[in-house]
């Protein structure tokens, strides 16, 4: 059952080491692929105005708060998140820096050149249809093992410490960083829910579904 998954799996691109400056072209293939998908389905989501997923509720509030973008707040949540894995000795690969800057980039990209939808349907569709994306990027790029990002690092190093499933670890991740988003202003809605509550097991069946198509 996906949802009892507590390993990242290994399937032939994925790297022998996370710490590798020198992948095959496949691993980083797959890396990219991964981390566009993921910014992809981060920026639909804030498209549909049905609520942001919760660490761009929190991008978002900064931003409200600041002169920054989404974008650009996230890329700064991202790199003050990657200091803790000082506590969690985790230690950041190629996988890492690229997580910060593409996700950043693409949801960016995402805002400028697509419009929201005017359905209520539409948003409905659009939100559920961002937490799959994001959780099959995130399998995707996970398996490369070239390094998580700053806030799969912090999934992956507390899944180690509690030995607890993924999907429980994330959902606890994502429910906290919402709460302190929506105090900042970030969009709180439907969407969210959707995300906070279905990101861990969306993960858990991308890293599932890699696993079996590639291995």
């Amino acid at each position: 059952m996906f949802l009892s998954i507590k390993n990242i799996p290994k399937v032939y691109w994925s790297s022998d080491k996370s710490i590798n400056f020198k992948p095959k072209f496949s691993t980083s293939f797959f890396l990219f692929f991964g981390l566009i998908i993921f910014g992809f389905g981060e920026g639909l989501l804030i498209l549909s105005t049905n609520g942001n997923s919760p660490w761009s509720v929190l991008a978002e509030g900064i931003s409200k708060n600041s002169k920054l973008s989404i974008g650009a707040a996230t890329f700064l949540i991202s790199v003050s998140v990657l200091l803790l894995w000082i506590f969690l000795k985790q230690k950041p690969g190629l996988g890492t820096i690229f997580n910060i800057i593409i996700i950043s980039a693409m949801i960016d990209i995402t805002l400028h050149f697509f419009d929201a939808p005017s359905s209520i349907w539409s948003k409905y569709f659009l939100s559920i249809l961002s937490v799959i994306l994001v959780g099959i990027g995130s399998g995707i790029y996970l398996v490369a093992n070239l390094g998580p990002g700053p806030r799969d690092g912090l999934m992956t190093g507390l899944t180690k410490i509690t030995n607890l499933p993924i999907a429980l670890v994330r959902a606890f991740l994502e429910i906290s960083v919402v709460t302190v988003g929506w105090y900042l202003g970030g969009t709180v809605g439907v969407g969210t829910l959707i995300f906070a509550f279905g990101i861990g097991p969306c993960v858990a069946f991308g890293l599932f579904i890699v696993n079996k198509i590639f291995s």
